[in-house]
C-alpha cells in the first residue's frame, strides 16, 4: 500500500475533517447513469462522505462522448468542490473527436485511480458458435455474419474492439450506440452479434445464459466469474492488457494539499470491506498503491499506447 498517502490521511485527521466546516463536492460522471463509471463514483463518493465530513453528490452530466460534463470540470474553479470521475476514455477524447473544449492531460489534475474492471468478449447465443477458436474461424468464413457493438469511442472496449479486428485480420462493421445496456440488449437479441463489453455490466446476462462469454481481459481471470478464460489463454494475448479503469481528476491548478487530502482518503476508502465487496460484487478490483505522481506518469503511457492503436486502425477524429 502506499503508505506516504495514508500518513497524509492520519497527519489530518478524518474527525479534524469531520469537524471542518461541512461543504458539498460534485463529482462529475460525464455519462448517463448505471454504466462502470457511475457506479464506482458512488461506491466512493458514498464512503468519502462521512470520511471527510463533505457531501459528495454524483452529478451525471453526459453528452458528446464524455466531453460535455468533462468540460464543466476543465472550468470549474481548482478548489476540491467541483471533480471528475471517468474512465481512461478520457485520456483519448482529441483521438476520437475533432471538437473537444479541453485538453485531456493538461487541463486537468489527476488525482488517483478507484478501480479497475475487466472487459468481457460476449456474443449472441443465436449467432455465435461456443469458443473463441470457432468463433475467429467463423468471422473469417462469414464475416458478413458479424458485428460489434459499441458504445463511446475511445473507451477501453472500443480499443479492445479495433484489436481484435487487427488480430483477426477482419474489418467487422462496429456499430454504435449511445450506451452500455442498450448495446448489451441488442446482442441478446442477436441485432448485433459481438461485444467488448464491461464485465460488470454483462455478468448477470452471461450468469442467465443471455450471452455467451468467451474471454476476459486483464491480469489473468475475474475472480467474480474465474469459469470464463483470461483472453491470453485462448489464444488473444494482445486483448488481455486493456482494461477499463475508473478514476479522479481535478480542475486544472487544483493544489497538491487537496490532492493529497483526497487521494489519501480515497485510498483509505479502497481498504475497507464494504468498498471491496461492492466493487468485487461487479468484477472490480480496487487499485491501492499507486501514488498521483506514478498516476500521472500512467496517464502518459496510456494515451501514447490508445492513440497508436487508434492510429494502426485507421480511426480518425470525427
Amino acid at each position: 500500500m502506499h503508505r506516504r498517502g495514508l500518513l497524509a490521511l492520519s497527519a489530518l485527521g478524518v474527525p479534524a475533517l469531520a469537524r471542518a466546516q461541512a461543504r458539498s463536492v460534485r463529482v462529475v460522471v460525464p455519462y448517463a447513469p448505471g454504466g462502470g463509471i457511475d457506479i464506482s463514483a458512488r461506491i466512493f463518493s458514498e464512503a468519502l462522505t462521512p470520511m471527510l465530513g463533505e457531501s459528495w453528490l454524483v452529478e451525471n452530466r453526459s453528452g458528446a462522448n464524455g466531453a460535455v460534463g468533462s468540460a464543466v470540470v476543465a472550468r470549474a474553479d481548482p478548489d476540491g468542490r467541483t471533480l471528475l470521475c471517468n474512465s481512461d476514455s478520457h485520456l483519448l477524447a482529441r483521438g476520437v473527436m475533432k471538437q473537444v473544449p479541453y485538453d485531456p492531460v493538461a487541463d486537468f489534475t489527476p488525482i488517483g485511480r478507484l478501480a479497475v474492471s475487466p472487459l468481457v468478449l460476449v456474443g449472441a447465443p443465436g449467432l455465435a458458435p461456443r469458443d473463441l477458436p470457432a468463433l475467429v474461424a467463423d468471422i473469417r468464413a462469414n464475416p458478413d455474419r458479424h458485428a460489434f457493438a459499441n458504445t463511446s469511442l475511445g473507451t477501453s472496449g472500443h480499443l479492445a474492439t479495433e484489436v481484435f479486428r487487427l488480430e483477426t485480420g477482419v474489418p467487422l462493421l462496429i456499430v454504435s450506440y449511445r450506451g452500455t445496456g442498450p448495446a448489451l440488449q441488442d446482442v441478446v437479441g442477436g441485432q448485433t452479434s459481438l461485444m467488448m463489453a464491461p464485465l460488470v455490466s454483462a455478468l448477470s446476462l452471461i450468469q442467465t445464459g443471455r450471452l455467451l462469454a468467451y474471454c476476459v481481459t486483464g491480469p489473468g481471470r475475474a475472480a467474480v466469474a474465474p469459469e470464463i478464460p483470461n483472453a491470453a489463454e485462448v489464444g488473444m494475448p494482445a486483448l488481455a492488457p486493456i482494461a477499463p479503469w475508473f478514476a479522479l481528476w481535478g480542475p486544472k491548478g487544483l493544489p497538491a494539499a487537496q490532492v493529497a487530502r483526497i487521494h489519501a482518503a480515497a485510498q483509505q476508502a479502497a481498504t475497507t470491506p464494504e468498498v471491496r465487496r461492492k466493487l468485487a460484487d461487479l468484477g472490480g478490483d480496487p487499485i491501492i498503491g499507486e501514488s498521483p505522481e506514478a498516476f500521472a506518469a500512467l496517464i502518459t503511457q496510456a494515451t501514447a499506447r490508445g492513440l497508436s492503436v487508434l492510429a494502426r486502425a485507421g480511426v480518425q477524429p470525427e
